[in-house]
């Protein structure tokens, strides 16, 4: 089973900002010349997760108020005291998202729905560039 591994990196704001990267990782299926597969995505790093949403304003405003929902950034995180670093939250949210995504494919297409969209969050206090790996598994 042929297996071909890619990289890209995105630049991001911090602070629960969403990247659409769809386009990105179809680009990278179609150039493997792979028929039929999976496409894991995965997002290096302890402070950003991959997911997939509908990328639209309205539910980008409904991650960012859930993350201070689920780990608000104003709580108190151990992580916090003793790496005294400020981003305990990002963590837990990372972590309570994930920080990969397997998805579907036949004749080179992403069996995504209609208005899903792969995106990478990155929960951290402060821009980073991200390092996402793709790995592209199937049959020619």
């Amino acid at each position: 089973m042929p297996v071909v591994t890619k990289r890209i990196k995105i630049s991001t704001k911090g602070r629960d900002d969403v990247k659409d990267i769809t386009g990105q990782i179809a680009e990278i299926i179609s150039g493997s010349k792979i028929s039929d597969g999976s496409v894991t995505v995965f997002v290096s790093g302890s402070t950003a997760s991959v997911t997939t949403i509908e990328y639209e304003p309205g539910l980008i405003a409904d991650i960012k108020d859930m993350g201070e929902r689920i780990a608000p950034a104003n709580g108190t995180y151990a992580h916090n005291e003793i790496w005294g670093d400020g981003n305990g939250h990002s963590h837990i949210r990372a972590s309570t998202i994930g920080a990969s995504l397997t998805v579907p494919f036949e004749s080179g297409k992403m069996t995504l729905g209609t208005w899903q969209q792969i995106v990478v969050i990155d929960h951290d206090t402060r821009p980073r560039t991200r390092d996402i790996v793709i790995q592209v598994m199937g049959d020619k």
